[in-house]
């Protein structure tokens, strides 16, 4: 192969189609712009796609798809760069453009602006390729697909806003280069880019409106552009195929299931050293509790319900976190924060947008108490409300949210990021080498979070995971079917939604000619606030219907009409279900689950007031040390194929199940409190209720701001309260003599819930 590419052409089409300067701008500690270059030359993985995809479209023209499964980390934005300027460029042998337009779609809301910078810095004439960004809006879309733009960035979100601007459009050919892939691309978006370059004309549509008998014609121009896609090739990048982005986008193999056109495997890129394997140095921990109550009463809860409540209690507990943060900073500092010359950081991720914000807190906290340099970022989003107190992501950080990023990478103290959701993927960010796991990760999710430690940086020899919440054996499932080749158990049976369809005509909640009827008018190119009006009354009849259903007659209902609609857009990518009936039912089904009322679920139970922590022990389970275990797959392992997509049955809501609390706690406290003993004991409760007794404490908390009444507990009273619970556990009260940060931490806690409690009662 060494001797293929030294080949004079080879070398020649590498200098003048692939090699190119890339250029960044950075500011400098005086805000100055200094531009760093370095030249890019394709890797052969790289070389390899672009070279094979063109070839392909020479032999088979348009109308194919190619499923690119390229690792993350292997250089993805430069792969697709090269590919849309080589599609842009290509001619048949009789010197016509193969390709009017390449569009490059991102999934992001927001373009990926390092993708944008790719293309621009290979493209170097003006008006060759047109950017549809935040500040542009579906009309510019529109526009630069009518005039034909040679490459044309885009949000697929865009397209069926896009798709109502464009009144005339010639039927084109295109090259749509999907920049990870994913189950979105199954759904209404992608229909409507179909829709949208597959044609309209003004003179069609104002037959069709002109003639309300002639709806299924309409219909059949619709769902001949959605399926018939002759004159679109699509070219989806990813580096974790679902099971539908393996059926959309993947070619049939001999075996009948659907494959990858292109494969770099996780495996290879980390054999060839272009990313690390992340799984080298995995530790995780496991907590042991045991929950007690504050009342004497024995209340019925859902049990359901309860035991959610009693884990949340839990992972919200300040006890909780703070041994797990004080666990995070001290091995990031002793450990990690030395790597990669000092620039190594650390990233946390939070179960949800409330565990981020105390994680913040706590982490603070923390570096504030040990004195530690450094600094740490939160992110998530949207505000969370804690205590009437409303806290956002810029508040926290002190900085705008689009600048995180940037400061997360160039402040040198800045170690810790603490995520919930955000971040989790599509985040490059090559001095990440150590991640702290507080989450339920799992398949797909798994492999795409702990993969942001996988990115090269000078130096960087090994990352390391820390995990309170996954199992190892639960972690190398997740990655073992993206680790090599991806397949699928099965094809997806395309007669599933017309299985539902049955099901749904069965239940009566609906009239066919309402069907018909709201049909007609959405299809109406301009439709009158009466012909909304009229659609609402037909649809609100279907509601009203829906209502006089037994509860869990309603629970099926709603279930499998959300199925359908997912289904259906699903297998219309992959079948050309030129079902007239079907898409009927779509359209009407669309407007329906909307207006079908929200279960009205009972408020998220609550018991964090009546129940206490009496027993807590954090043990690390896998991996001793700091070094971690290593739980590499690259042996011999092969994953298992991916579970077929099928309709599955409709879910029945569940009967509250009451159980007394006391079962519920006693059930919980079976599971979480093995190896448990006395020197686990936390007593803070009845510490508390010593404080109480104490004379003049009361009077103290009445006159004085909290600040004033803590510093006085601390110097005067802490110390004698402990004292007597000293028998209990000498461990906690040893730690907390010699441990001036967890006395701190203590101190606070007590005089805290000391001070509400003598405020409030």
């Amino acid at each position: 192969m060494k001797g293929v590419i030294c080949w004079k052409d080879s070398l020649l089409d590498i200098l003048k189609r692939f090699y190119y300067i890339q250029t960044e701008e950075k500011k400098d500690n005086k805000g100055k712009i200094k531009k760093k270059q370095r030249a890019i030359f394709p890797r052969y993985h790289q070389l390899d796609v672009v070279r094979k995809i063109e070839k392909d479209v020479l032999e088979n023209g348009t109308g194919q798809k190619y499923l690119i499964q390229h690792s993350a980390g292997s250089g993805k934005t430069n792969s697709i760069s090269w590919l849309a300027h080589r599609l842009a460029g290509l001619h048949s042998q009789s010197n016509e453009n193969i390709f009017d337009s390449v569009i490059v779609i991102t999934d992001r809301k927001v373009l990926d602006r390092q993708l944008q910078d790719a293309i621009y810095q290979l493209e170097h004439k003006k008006g060759v390729v047109e950017k549809i960004d935040d500040t542009k809006r579906s009309g510019d879309l529109a526009q630069a697909i009518k005039d034909r733009a040679k490459i044309i960035i885009t949000t697929i979100q865009k397209f069926p806003f896009a798709l109502e601007k464009i009144d005339e459009l010639e039927k084109g050919r295109y090259a749509v280069i999907i920049d990870e892939a994913h189950s979105s691309t199954a759904g209404e978006n992608m229909s409507s880019l179909k829709e949208t370059l597959n044609g309209k004309t003004l003179k069609e549509s104002k037959v069709i409106e002109s003639d309300v008998e002639d709806d299924d014609d309409k219909i059949n121009e619709i769902l001949e552009k959605r399926t018939n896609t002759e004159n679109i090739s699509f070219f989806a990048f990813t580096a974790t195929p679902k099971n539908k982005t393996l059926q959309i986008f993947g070619r049939m193999g001999s075996d009948g299931k659907p494959h990858e056109f292109h494969l770099y495997s996780m495996r290879q890129a980390i054999e060839e050293g272009f990313i690390l394997d992340v799984l080298r140095n995995y530790s995780t921990y496991d907590v042991y509790y045991k929950v007690g109550k504050k009342i004497q009463d024995n209340p019925e809860f859902d049990k359901g319900k309860a035991n959610k409540a009693v884990n949340r209690f839990v992972s919200l507990n300040e006890y909780n976190i703070r041994q797990k943060i004080e666990v995070m900073v001290e091995d990031f500092m002793n450990n990690r924060s030395m790597w990669l010359k000092g620039k190594s950081k650390g990233m946390v991720v939070t179960g949800s947008r409330l565990h981020a914000v105390r994680y913040k807190q706590a982490i603070d906290e923390y570096i504030k108490e040990k004195k530690y340099p450094i600094k740490s970022l939160v992110a998530f989003s949207g505000t969370v409300k804690i205590d009437d107190e409303e806290y956002s992501e810029a508040t926290m950080n002190g900085i705008k949210e689009t600048g995180l990023t940037e400061v997360f990478d160039k402040d040198d103290n800045t170690k810790f990021l603490i995520v919930a959701e955000k971040y989790q993927t599509g985040f490059d960010q090559p001095k990440l080498c150590a991640m702290y796991v507080d989450k339920n990760l799992d398949g797909v999710k798994a492999v795409q979070t702990l993969s942001r430690l996988n990115r090269t940086y000078p130096e960087k020899d090994n990352t390391f995971i820390l995990d309170f919440f996954n199992d190892t054996e639960k972690i190398t499932e997740s990655f073992a079917p993206y680790f090599q080749a991806t397949s699928i158990e099965e094809v997806t049976d395309p007669n599933i939604v017309f299985d539902m369809y049955y099901q749904l005509n069965a239940i009566h909640v609906y009239l066919p000619e309402e069907v018909e009827k709201v049909t007609t008018l959405y299809l109406k190119e301009k439709k009158s606030n009466r012909d909304q009006e009229i659609m609402n009354n037909l649809v609100d009849k279907g509601v009203e219907r829906y209502l006089k259903l037994s509860e869990d007659e309603k629970e099926e209902y709603k279930t499998l009409a959300v199925k359908y609609t997912r289904a259906y857009n699903f297998l219309i990518q992959i079948y050309p279900l030129k079902n007239v009936n079907l898409y009927k039912l779509q359209i009407y089904l669309i407007g329906l689950i909307k207006k079908l009322p929200v279960d009205r679920i009972s408020s998220k139970l609550e018991l964090d007031k009546i129940l206490s922590l009496d027993y807590y022990k954090l043990k690390q389970i896998a991996g001793e040390g700091k070094q971690g275990a290593n739980i590499s797959l690259m042996g011999d392992q092969i994953g298992e194929p991916l579970p077929g997509f099928t309709a599955g049955g409709a879910s029945r809501k569940k009967e509250e199940d009451l159980e007394h609390l006391d079962d519920i706690i006693n059930k919980i406290n079976k599971i979480f409190e093995m190896n448990l003993t006395e020197n686990d004991r936390l007593l803070f409760d009845q510490v508390i209720e010593d404080y109480k007794n104490i004379e003049g404490l009361k009077d103290k908390a009445m006159v004085n701001s909290y600040e004033e009444f803590k510093d006085s507990f601390a110097k005067k009273d802490f110390i004698r309260g402990i004292l007597k619970r000293k028998s209990a556990n000498e461990d906690i009260f040893n730690k907390i003599l010699s441990e001036s940060s967890f006395k701190s931490f203590i101190i606070e806690e007590i005089a805290r819930k000391l001070y509400n409690e003598f405020i409030s009662g």
